[in-house]
């Protein structure tokens, strides 16, 4: 399903694909790679709360008048 999300919005096939990876695991090593995607992950996952309104500073909907 990813793939074909990637082949309709960017037109990438499976060769560049492959090429793509190779060149960032040259330019990042194989130690620094899962750093970047544990960062990523927390990014997504705050980005998501944050969108639900479920973050620390989220906004209350309590009207205190």
């Amino acid at each position: 399903m990813l793939n074909n999300i990637l082949l309709g919005i960017f037109g990438l096939g499976g060769s560049e694909m492959i090429i793509i990876l190779i060149i960032v695991l040259l330019l990042f090593g194989g130690k620094k790679i899962p750093e970047l995607m544990k960062g990523l992950g927390k990014g997504v996952k705050e980005f998501k709360d944050a969108s639900k309104g479920e973050g620390e500073n989220a906004p209350t909907t309590d009207k205190k008048d």
